[in-house]
């Protein structure tokens, strides 16, 4: 445990920004699933409102740091070519 008043209040800080950041993991992914789950269906308007909220929020967190941008555009890609697929 950290002695440094400063200290203390980085570990704070830390503490919050990790709970925000795993949050915002978790929402990602959350609407990852529901995407794949909407295709699964076949519904493809469903589908392509969910890609379209999940493209908006990954590429907010790549842009923001919470996830390389390289990582975010990778999978942005992927789920698009297989919604393109899926509408074909």
């Amino acid at each position: 445990m950290a002695n440094i008043k400063s200290a203390k209040k980085r570990i704070n800080v830390i503490d919050k920004k990790t709970a925000l950041n795993k949050s915002k993991k978790s929402a990602i992914k959350t609407a990852e699933k529901k995407f794949l789950e909407a295709l699964a269906t076949g519904d493809i308007a469903s589908a392509t409102e969910k890609f379209n909220y999940f493209e908006k929020k990954m590429a907010q967190n790549g842009a923001s740091g919470l996830f390389h941008k390289n990582t975010a555009s990778r999978k942005i890609s992927r789920l698009r070519k297989r919604l393109n697929a899926a509408a074909e």
